[in-house]
């Protein structure tokens, strides 16, 4: 029997592996592939696109904010793998009042998700399973080289957008400002919240004070170009979700007077690789390290 709590400090006892899985975090739905139970799944988002052969035979329930209730419970899972922030509370709490176990998580650290992987494997009950082992461990061990790298050598101030119209950034209290602190990219907006309304958030008027914004999220500020600028990035990551950024994205950046833009260091990259927790930052965040690393001195190839 194992006894795991999700974010929400909710108990959920697992005397036997689940055998219906309906996973709405696409992250998740890699990492039960990872770990060996993926046959288990029985439902999956449009987002879910890794394993590419494992989620052509499992049908969609729709995406990750609009998932069709209805079709979920068709399915009959005995549990539902959720995360706070990308599926909606609204639709949770529908799925839990028909009697559904939903299992959520919200990582906002690199090493939280691969904790989160950790309960995973023992949810399913394959933690002893050699392979499992190894894949933990090597998370771990990621994590370690990668803090270790870090000491050694100054990080290189980074820009990530996560969306262009309206252009948005990353507060340091997200999953993506963690997994680019560990690849050495320093993210230029940590301390920066998002404020409300809309025009405080772009420096239009003042924002409304602490008491009427509380319960917001303010991890995502919406930002100007001006304020990119005046950030002065020394490298602009653009990752291709969850907005696909093109190169006329990238020319608007280019065509600014930051340092990246001088050195040419406005790049695309996997977003999946800077987002994705559990088994993917294995050797996600190494490649995110790698490309950090290859374009400190030198700017792209």
């Amino acid at each position: 029997m194992n006894i795991l709590f999700d974010e929400l400090q909710r108990q959920h006892i697992f005397n036997v592996a689940p055998k219906r899985v309906v996973s709405l975090v696409p992250s998740d739905t890699l990492t039960l592939a990872d770990l060996g139970v993926g046959g288990a799944l029985v439902g999956r988002t449009d987002y879910c696109e890794l394993p590419a052969s494992l989620v052509a035979g499992v049908p969609s329930v729709g995406g990750t904010k609009n998932p069709r209730i209805d079709d979920v419970c068709d399915l009959a899972p005995d549990l539902v793998l959720a995360n706070k922030e990308e599926n909606t509370k609204a639709d949770l709490e529908k799925l839990v009042k028909r009697g559904v176990r939903v299992f959520i998580a919200f990582p906002t650290r690199v090493a939280q998700g691969i904790a989160h992987m950790a309960r995973l494997a023992r949810a399913f009950h394959v933690e002893g399973d050699p392979a499992v082992r190894d894949l933990v461990r090597d998370g771990y061990q990621m994590l370690r080289e990668a803090e270790a790298a870090r000491g050694r050598r100054t990080p290189l101030g980074t820009f990530c957008p996560i969306w262009m119209d309206p252009l948005m950034t990353i507060h340091d209290s997200t999953y993506i400002s963690d997994a680019l602190d560990l690849a050495g990219a320093a993210n230029v907006f940590a301390d920066r919240e998002r404020r409300y309304p809309l025009a405080a958030d772009l420096g239009k008027r003042a924002p409304l004070p602490p008491e009427q914004v509380a319960g917001r999220d303010t991890r995502y500020p919406r930002i100007t170009l001006d304020e990119v600028v005046a950030r002065a990035p020394e490298l602009v990551l653009l990752p291709d979700e969850p907005h696909p950024f093109s190169e006329q994205d990238a020319r608007v950046f280019l065509a600014q007077d930051t340092p990246a833009a001088r050195r040419g260091a406005v790049v695309r990259t996997s977003g999946k690789d800077i987002c994705w927790y559990g088994s993917r930052a294995v050797q996600g965040i190494p490649r995110l390290r790698a490309l950090v690393d290859g374009l400190r001195e030198s700017g792209p190839a």
